[in-house]
């Protein structure tokens, strides 16, 4: 087939640029003609809440990756979208995360379709943003209207699909692994890397850092008595403010915390993620609401157990005692998890479970779910 990928890729980074890139790279593997067709601007720069949406590595190898679509010039979009149509992709595939990009790939993708020939397939991150803004369901409506068919990476974003479609053909697919971070090291490798003691035990906070995410609430909870007490047991937090960091530092010195929170509050690159996830026991996301995660993904490459709130979708992929903990978004049920994990000093008691549950999420299997969703 001849496939067109309209969305983020290099050389913007994070996860929306990774998972891109390793979808296309699953497409060639099993033959397949991909190009990726991204922005020359996502987001101005007055609405992106990091310090850069630049990747400093290297283009990734063996893609075609062109840069046309800007995120707010409609002229542009009708452009892009002609030149999309003559180009007679069989099949083009648009990640969807955010209302703001409504306009831009419902426009696009409308244009496309005029050929009579591209099948336009959305995977759905998000449809229902978790920061709510005026506005969402009326951009989100307009996507959905020009896309053929879906695949949702958690049953609850296939319910919030029902508010805007209930007859387009919709397939689900959990959230591949990402393989694509390297290989897991020893502890005391990633240990020297980060300059970290091997004395201590080190809990992992990775990710974008916004308010929904609940760093707050696993900060109280590393203040509870019992979980503050323990010397040898310190957190990790990796990744760069979406927002208030004051708030955060404000509120480890509030709660007593310093010494025990290690600040990586940069974006985390591509080749540094290994350490991170080789160096933690254990992987927390106190999420206040999700859909699902890349980063549960990522912990399942390393095969490092999780706590996860009860919220959105995350349980649908963590067994409860199986792969690690689900517990309500309150500060006492995280704080027990943590207890429960470090009472007992055998740290891979969940890699049989891991190793057995990870082999449900393959790139082989969202390609099949596209294709599907495609037919």
């Amino acid at each position: 087939m001849k496939i067109l990928i309209l969305g983020t890729a290099y050389p913007y980074r994070g996860g929306l640029a990774a998972f891109n890139e390793r979808l296309a790279q699953q497409f060639v593997s099993e033959g397949h003609d991909v190009k990726i067709e991204t922005f020359t601007l996502q987001y101005p720069s007055f609405l992106f809440p990091g310090k850069t949406q630049y990747s400093d590595a290297p283009a990734p190898a063996n893609l075609s990756i062109d840069r046309s679509v800007n995120s707010v010039n409609p002229f542009n979009w009708l452009a892009v979208g002609k030149k999309l149509r003559r180009q007679n992709y069989d099949l083009a595939i648009i990640k969807y995360w955010l209302p703001f990009m409504a306009p831009c790939l419902g426009t696009i993708a409308r244009e496309i379709k005029k050929n009579g020939h591209t099948k336009i397939v959305s995977v759905l991150d998000n449809i229902i943003p978790h920061e709510k803004r005026i506005g969402d369901k009326m951009f989100s409506n307009y996507f959905v209207g020009a896309v053929d068919g879906f695949v949702y990476m958690s049953h609850s974003v296939g319910r919030d699909l029902d508010i805007f479609d209930k007859n387009k053909k919709r397939i689900y697919a959990p959230h591949p692994i990402y393989d694509n971070f390297g290989d897991k090291l020893t502890r005391d490798e990633a240990l020297g890397h980060l300059n970290l003691s091997a004395d201590k035990r080190y809990m992992l906070f990775f990710g974008f850092i916004r308010d929904y995410k609940g760093l707050d609430l696993l900060l109280r909870a590393m203040a509870d008595a019992s979980v503050k007490d323990n010397e040898a047991l310190q957190l990790i937090v990796a990744g760069e403010f979406y927002g208030n960091e004051e708030k955060y530092k404000q509120l480890e010195k509030e709660l007593g915390l310093q010494g025990k929170i290690i600040w990586s509050n940069n974006f985390i690159d591509d080749a540094e993620v290994k350490y991170y996830f080789s160096a933690a026991d254990i992987v927390v996301q106190p999420y206040k609401s999700a859909t699902q995660s890349g980063v549960t993904q990522i912990a399942y490459h390393f095969e490092k157990p999780m706590i996860v709130t009860n919220v959105g979708g995350l349980s649908e992929f963590i067994p409860d005692k199986k792969v690690g903990y689900v517990v309500e978004p309150s500060v006492s049920a995280i704080s027990a998890a943590i207890l429960d994990f470090y009472a007992d000093e055998d740290y891979d008691r969940f890699k049989a479970g891991l190793a057995e549950e990870k082999q449900k999420y393959s790139w082989k299997n969202m390609v099949k779910a596209i294709q599907d969703a495609a037919s």
